[in-house]
């Protein structure tokens, strides 16, 4: 039945047999040239030049005053919470439709997920139901949010920038004022991607980005905190370093910290990533327009960015007609040696986030039955 999108993809990543894979890594450029040079040095655990230089990359490309290596995204998402004050017993608002890994950063601390519905247009958290549930569940007191059923204080606020697709960003931002409430981004997709002109994870007070082996461009495993407060940023900087205080010898640590900081092997491989991150970006935006015109017309609708949003397509959507079709497509797809994956199951339906709060979340359910990404690596040739 979807022979003629199998021969298309393979023509499309010129690959006429074997796996096509979902999205692998790409390393073009100076990477085992930069990582020599860290092993040389022996600089090769979290101090070294390619640590700091990352930092400087990630930071100048993405706007942020200040950028902070973590290991991995997850990482960077809790300690996004614990820098804007998220403590154990909090509520936090997500979506459902999002990698587990927003929902256990939330749960590192103890914190409870409350989960509200997202947009179509987006597939990430919805300002509009966002609202609505707010007018209902919450109040302010004394300069603070919270839940007037549960008594819990609404610290925070994690909308999640879909496969690269942002959010409404202006409109959550808006409506986190308006309630006293921390907006933190989970842009670990959103490497490479812009909401008016203005790099994702710069709009909360904090953004966690992800350089897993599968995102846009990697360090193999790590994260990044994007900030647009200096002085947050150097309390980032020393919580995921042990809270270690320098000096030339003595080891004083001045709170409780983390090992949470990034090794100079692997941010070689970003510094040497980041040199081809806005070609990376440029040749994903052409394979989605590639899918854009092919899909146009079918029965199967391709997935484009927002409004106001120059997306990076990290992974590639096409929506299906209902849940049954979405499953054939990906067993037909799969078993010629295309990659396809689904969403993820919503969070809710976990059993450790069974018990938590939810809004209505008729589009989030509405998406999961149908969303399927496509490949959508970088293609060198």
């Amino acid at each position: 039945m979807y022979n003629h999108i199998i021969n298309f993809i393979r023509e499309t990543f010129h690959q006429p047999e074997g796996v096509v894979p979902l999205h692998a890594p790409c390393f073009i450029g100076n990477e085992k040239k930069y990582l020599n040079e860290c092993i040389d040095s022996t600089f090769v655990s979290s101090v070294g030049k390619f640590v700091d230089r990352f930092e400087e990359m990630v930071a100048e490309y993405t706007g942020a005053k200040r950028a902070v290596v973590c290991v991995n995204g997850t990482n960077a998402l809790h300690m996004a919470m614990l820098l804007v004050g998220v403590e154990h017993g909090d509520e936090v608002l997500t979506q459902p439709l999002t990698f587990i890994a927003t929902a256990n950063a939330l749960s590192y601390i103890g914190a409870h997920a409350v989960f509200l519905d997202v947009d179509r247009d987006t597939m990430g958290l919805s300002p509009a139901k966002m609202r609505k549930w707010l007018q209902g569940n919450a109040e302010i007191r004394c300069s603070e949010c919270f839940n007037k059923t549960t008594g819990r204080k609404i610290k925070a606020c994690v909308p999640m920038h879909t496969f690269g697709h942002a959010v409404h960003l202006e409109e959550l931002a808006e409506l986190c004022r308006e309630y006293h409430i921390e907006l933190v981004e989970d842009a670990a997709e959103s490497m490479g991607s812009f909401y008016k002109g203005r790099h994702t994870g710069t709009f909360g007070k904090v953004g966690a980005v992800s350089f897993n082996g599968n995102k846009t461009i990697t360090t193999g495993g790590g994260g990044m905190l994007l900030f647009m407060d200096e002085e947050l940023g150097k309390q980032a900087k020393h919580l995921t370093t042990q809270a270690k205080v320098p000096h030339r010898w003595e080891f004083v640590h001045d709170c409780v910290g983390y090992n949470y900081r990034m090794p100079n092997i692997n941010a070689a491989l970003g510094c040497a990533q980041m040199e081809h991150l806005q070609e990376f970006v440029d040749n994903k935006r052409e394979l989605a327009w590639k899918y854009a015109t092919y899909f146009e017309g079918t029965d199967i609708q391709f997935f484009t960015e927002p409004r106001d949003c120059t997306s990076n397509y990290w992974l590639n959507v096409v929506l299906l007609k209902d849940k049954e079709a979405r499953n054939r497509f990906l067993e037909e797809t799969n078993d010629a040696g295309i990659m396809t994956r689904p969403v993820w199951q919503l969070m809710n339906r976990l059993p450790m986030f069974k018990d938590c709060e939810c809004g209505d979340l008729s589009n989030a359910e509405w998406l999961e039955a149908r969303i399927v990404n496509i490949p959508s690596s970088v293609r060198l040739s």
